[in-house]
């Protein structure tokens, strides 16, 4: 069985859509033989023919018409495209109007054609002084038109999941909400904490990172004096910050690692600390590797809305909220049912579901 995905980037860029759907394809291939070409849907500098074995073509142009002559045209076979949709990986304001185009005529002329669609994110909402409040309207409607053109959706919240229901006038019934898996790999198996070095990792990229200090500052040293926490380890590009020590307890920087590295510091790690909106944690790659990796997940307090399968004080801890001190005892609890959560939609429990959503031959 063969698949044509369609992505925004792919590696070496920097770009976590790029990465699922890289990982994503290699373990449809380990599981179940199957074939993935790519389509990078942005012009880049980068011009290489594969990555991992796996065919690449790239678009020229941001128009329908140069998509169109690298999707699939009357093959004898089913054709199956699989598009890893955010709308500002493909357009600077979100609104890719030129994709949407390009697959309602290939569908259109293409009538032994499927088109499966992962949601990763939906429309854009904000403040009435923000563009993404006077764009929604047209995004809202791209998602309206590609929700109803897909012969099936997936996504990753379950709230993007009711909303695509909504948008697609009732033709999505069954979307599988699928909180994104660890795009440094998953240990086969995770050490007790009580074996693990006192120390507490800090991972993702700048911006991230540079909430977590300058934000959640506080609450990142409790953290620290409960568990009784000796070394930070940073890990990321560099936040431009002066992170020498927190408190008396030395960072070290460790900058960009491969993701074997970074999950063998994980893996000798106690607490994985975040400052990401929790009502969207099932997007979060640095929450999955956490999860994962069997790390404490400390985070700090954005909602009181409990969403995918996620509850405070039970999958991670709010290290800025009154519910209790933490400790070692307590923080392998809230360890082991964050990784008991991530197992039930880990890489391999996705590739299985992609594959059944990808075949149209039953």
């Amino acid at each position: 069985m063969q698949i044509l995905s369609l992505v925004p980037y792919l590696p070496p860029a920097i770009d976590g859509v790029g990465d699922y759907a890289l990982n994503l394809a290699m373990q449809l291939r380990k599981d179940f033989g199957m074939k993935t070409d790519f389509i990078i849907g942005n012009p880049t500098n980068i011009s290489i023919p594969n990555i991992d074995g796996f065919p690449i073509n790239q678009v020229e142009i941001h128009s329908a018409k140069n998509l169109l002559s690298l999707l699939p045209k009357n093959y004898p076979e089913a054709s199956t495209v699989l598009l890893h949709y955010v709308g500002y990986g493909y357009a600077k304001r979100g609104c890719p109007i030129w994709l949407i185009d390009a697959l309602e005529k290939w569908r259109k002329a293409n009538v032994n054609s499927f088109l499966v669609t992962m949601f990763h994110e939906v429309y854009a909402t904000g403040p009435v002084w923000s563009s993404s409040f006077w764009l929604s309207p047209l995004q809202k409607n791209l998602a309206v038109r590609l929700s109803r053109l897909s012969d099936r959706c997936l996504t990753s919240k379950q709230g993007y999941a009711q909303m695509l229901r909504e948008l697609s006038g009732g033709k999505q019934n069954q979307i599988p909400a699928l909180p994104v898996f660890s795009n440094i790999g998953e240990p086969e198996s995770v050490p007790p904490l009580t074996t693990r070095p006192p120390r507490l990792i800090i991972f993702g990229s700048s911006s991230n990172r540079q909430r977590v200090y300058q934000r959640s500052g506080r609450a990142l040293e409790k953290t620290c004096q409960e568990l009784e926490i000796e070394e930070i380890l940073d890990v990321g590009p560099a936040t431009g910050l002066d992170l020498s020590s927190i408190n008396g307890i030395p960072v070290e920087q460790m900058g960009k690692r491969t993701a074997t590295e970074i999950s063998n510091m994980m893996l000798n790690s106690r607490v994985g600390f975040f400052d990401y909106h929790t009502e969207y944690l099932s997007k979060s790659t640095i929450f999955a590797a956490y999860c994962a990796h069997g790390l404490i997940p400390v985070g700090t307090f954005y909602s009181d809305i409990q969403v995918d399968g996620l509850e405070a004080g039970k999958n991670y801890w709010l290290a800025d909220r009154p519910i209790g001190k933490l400790n070692l005892e307590t923080g392998q609890a809230i360890a082991d049912r964050a990784y008991a959560w991530y197992q039930n939609h880990n890489l391999s429990a996705q590739a299985k579901l992609f594959f059944t959503y990808l075949n149209f031959d039953s």
